[in-house]
């Protein structure tokens, strides 16, 4: 018999709170009955809920939490106030003490990220954890990272997303050697900030056995599913992030007001139906909610905050199957396979040096 993943919950965290985390953890432990939950919450809020859900309190511990971190905390606030007391702490030290695989919250982004790094800690030799996304293309799905965590990144930061996002792919779609690309804004190699092109050179030179690198990739790309792994810094991540859920649902705006608009097109609605509920379901953005957070020593997924039940169901079922799938020996086994290959390749420049 497998062994059961625990995985810890932040209850208070989101905009609905408990009424949407515990009823969505109700519907991932029906798709995978070997989760088991730490529960963290105000009982009060929390014990109502989950004596409506018998199967989901059977499986979970709750433990009282006096702090919610609220949305609009400031990170250096939540960090200062929610510290020892709040619901998402207290999830992530369950983590950090070995009683759960991974945290799953809905809760403030740059509060969680900042709780997360002091309570976590990064991992050897990454300055700087990402925030990666599962991202829906013509050709299933994709990883992109960092999404939003830090502004900027150096050329070694950028190597270090590659790495994890390798891993991740390895871990999530089961791809051996996943393909990993640079976004840019161009293909060739003389274009885009110099920190992008020295990482490019960079991987190219360690040659990874753990990854495939690409080259440089466009915007383009992101839809296309050119590359397993599509790696950028924060801002321009988020950016992009935030245009892609937009055009959704510009789109699926679109659909709706044409589909209305007279008699006729009501009729080819209805004889399209099936059509457009396979495009809804593929745009329906809860099916990849969960942004994950690389290069802590822990695993931290972090939910939409505005995302219902089945929402947050799909962000458990991703920390299950990173847990399920070893993602932190991958990337620690990647992470120590990339140092051996850089001195490696130090010592051939040497030799090159000597002759």
């Amino acid at each position: 018999m497998a062994k059961s993943v625990t995985l810890s919950i932040d209850a208070m965290g989101g905009d609905g709170g408990p009424e949407v985390i515990l009823p969505g953890a109700s519907i991932a432990l029906q798709r995978c009955p070997d989760i088991r939950y730490q529960i963290f919450g105000k009982l009060e809020e929390v014990e109502p809920i989950l004596d409506t859900l018998p199967e989901l309190k059977a499986v979970s511990g709750v433990h009282h939490c006096e702090i919610a971190v609220s949305m609009d905390d400031k990170p250096s606030q939540a960090l200062r106030q929610g510290r020892w007391k709040s619901s998402m702490w207290k999830a992530l030290e369950c983590a950090k003490d070995g009683d759960a695989g991974a945290v799953v919250s809905a809760g403030n982004t740059g509060a969680l990220m900042a709780m997360a790094k002091f309570c976590l800690r990064p991992m050897p030799d990454i300055e700087r954890p990402a925030i990666a996304a599962i991202w829906p293309t013509m050709r299933g799905e994709s990883i992109v990272l960092d999404v939003g965590a830090t502004i900027g990144a150096d050329a070694q930061q950028l190597i270090d997303y590659a790495i994890l996002g390798g891993a991740m792919a390895r871990a999530v779609f089961g791809i051996e050697r996943p393909s990993v690309g640079l976004l840019n804004v161009g293909v060739e190699e003389v274009k885009g900030l110099e920190e992008i092109k020295t990482a490019g050179r960079m991987l190219r030179e360690h040659d990874l056995a753990s990854i495939d690198y690409f080259g440089f990739v466009e915007g383009d790309d992101l839809g296309k599913g050119t590359v397993d792994v599509v790696v950028t810094e924060g801002f321009s991540g988020n950016i992009a992030l935030k245009t892609a859920e937009g055009t959704a649902r510009q789109i699926s705006q679109y659909l709706r007001s044409a589909m209305s608009r007279t008699i006729q097109a009501q009729l080819g609605y209805l004889l399209a139906r099936p059509a457009f509920d396979r495009l809804r379901e593929k745009m329906d953005p809860r099916k990849v909610n969960g942004g994950v957070f690389l290069g802590l020593n822990g695993l931290v997924i972090k939910s939409h905050g505005g995302t219902d039940a089945e929402g947050f169901a799909a962000a458990v079922e991703l920390a299950y199957d990173m847990v399920r799938n070893d993602l932190m020996n991958r990337i620690s086994t990647d992470l120590e396979a990339y140092h051996a290959s850089g001195a490696a390749v130090l010592a051939d420049r040497g030799k090159e040096t000597a002759k």
